[in-house]
């Protein structure tokens, strides 16, 4: 556990730092950017990438983790085939988006922007290549390195954004596309002295194997990005509105703000899986898993509540022009939540290589998400497209662990975690009958949200980090006891 938390703190930190810093993008492009279509230009093509992203690492990444950490593979050999095969790829794809662009920016619908998809996508699949490369200093347990490499593209991305879109008044789309692919291409450069492979060989069998292994994750992988970011791609075409593009901007920048749980979530994933598969080995790992699981529950609730009772600060993260979709927020929350306790549960699948229930579960996941967005954006908007993910997470979330204890059980605390979800509850509740009873401003409602979050904390510190256990403990050990 102090492994786990050390390692979580460091990506955590270069997560939270370098998501901050992003954060200011996302006033930038919504002050400057001359309209809010503009914005939801921006969605929708992040949100294809990172389909892509999926596609083009192919379960790759977690394959690599899986049989490096196995006695009866040769390491190098396992890095250097997962290396040399990403590479081939990424590469191949790029040369034919390259070749394609314009049929693909008709498809798209931005036919007369052939270079944003152009750009985007040649990004993604450099992107895609880093990934076994970055998963290499994971799996070397070089957090600071790792997070240095990450935080180096962040800077880079918001230095070029300034210079383009402030210093030099191009407030135009293109140059934010533009700044995305100049950071990625220098922050993979200056990756690549660190992960170079050195010894090792190509082997035909490890990546049979790894393929064989890591495919039914790629049926997993897109159908769970699906699920992440098949609101923003199908907006446009099913939102029955003149103003769609105007629509999933405000969606797209109101969802932003709820990043601050993503940060954590993906900042404890980062650590985790790692993590996992080392610790299997471990005659203790169930409890260990468990444990991970409460805590992330713990901090995860902790975090929802801070960023729904001050929701009345985060909101000018984003321009005022976009404030009409705040509301979607705690869904936003609530959603990441579910997000991370069904990654949580997704290890027994794993590590028992049966990786076809991830498959099923995201398709599953995938259905519900599909049928609630066709049946609610042209009725409710972008209402439907945070409700349907909801939804989805929550359902997946429960089948994996229904099944999962049947197959590999895992003796989670549910006791104290059901404390923490039904006191979670009942803060929220209070907050809201408050906030929609009684006029008051926001000072005072963010005093009344502090005593809530007080709360929480109090009963935290008594049940799972007693303070006056850890302040004995010191002053014993400082005693010689």
């Amino acid at each position: 556990m102090k492994s786990l938390a050390k390692d979580t703190a460091i990506y955590g930190l270069s997560s939270i730092i370098g998501k901050f810093l992003n954060y200011l993008l996302v006033p930038l492009y919504t002050y400057v950017l001359a309209r809010t279509d503009d914005y939801g230009i921006v969605t929708n093509l992040y949100a294809w990438t990172a389909l892509l992203l999926v596609l083009l690492t192919y379960g790759m990444e977690t394959g690599f983790f899986r049989f490096v950490n196995r006695e009866d593979y040769n390491a190098p050999n396992v890095y250097k085939t997962a290396f040399l095969t990403l590479l081939t790829t990424s590469t191949l794809f790029a040369v034919l988006v390259v070749l394609f662009q314009h049929p693909l920016a008709n498809v798209l619908g931005y036919a007369d922007h052939s270079e944003f998809v152009a750009m985007m996508f040649v990004t993604v699949a450099v992107d895609a290549f880093a990934s076994i490369p970055f998963a290499y200093l994971r799996y070397q347990k070089r957090p600071i390195l790792f997070a240095a490499l990450k935080l180096l593209f962040v800077v880079l991305n918001i230095a070029f954004n300034i210079l383009f879109l402030v210093i030099l008044g191009k407030n135009d789309v293109f140059y934010v596309f533009l700044s995305n692919i100049l950071a990625t291409t220098i922050q993979t450069l200056c990756l690549l002295p660190f992960t170079m492979p050195k010894g090792g060989r190509f082997d035909g069998q490890v990546l049979k194997d790894m393929l064989r292994y890591s495919l039914p994750l790629l049926v997993l992988g897109v159908a769970g990005i699906m699920n992440q970011t098949l609101d923003r791609i199908l907006f446009p075409y099913l939102y029955t509105g003149e103003d769609a593009q105007a629509q999933l901007g405000i969606y797209g920048a109101c969802f932003k703000v709820a990043m601050v749980m993503m940060m954590f979530t993906q900042a404890f994933r980062y650590a985790y899986e790692p993590f996992v598969f080392a610790k299997h080995k471990d005659r203790q790992s169930a409890e260990a898993y468990a444990d991970a699981m409460k805590y992330y529950i713990i901090f995860s609730y902790l975090i929802l509540l801070g960023v729904i009772f001050y929701l009345d600060i985060f909101r000018y993260i984003i321009s005022s022009a976009y404030w009409e979709g705040l509301k979607i927020v705690p869904v936003v929350l609530w959603t990441y939540v579910f997000q991370g306790i069904y990654f949580n549960l997704s290890f027994w699948y794993k590590l028992t290589d049966e990786t076809k229930w991830g498959a099923y579960f995201s398709l599953i996941g995938l259905g519900i998400t599909l049928v609630l967005q066709i049946i609610g954006v042209p009725r409710i908007g972008y209402w439907a497209s945070c409700g349907s993910s909801l939804v989805c997470y929550f359902a997946i979330m429960l089948l994996s662990y229904f099944i999962g204890q049947k197959k590999a059980p895992i003796p989670y605390d549910l006791k104290r975690i059901g404390l923490y979800t039904v006191l979670t509850l009942a803060l929220l509740v209070i907050y809201y009958v408050i906030r929609l009873h009684i006029d008051l401003n926001m000072w005072v409602m963010m005093a009344i949200g502090t005593v809530l979050l007080g709360i929480y904390l109090f009963i935290l510190t008594r049940k799972d980090f007693p303070i006056a256990n850890v302040l004995r403990n010191r002053r014993n050990n400082g005693s010689g006891r």
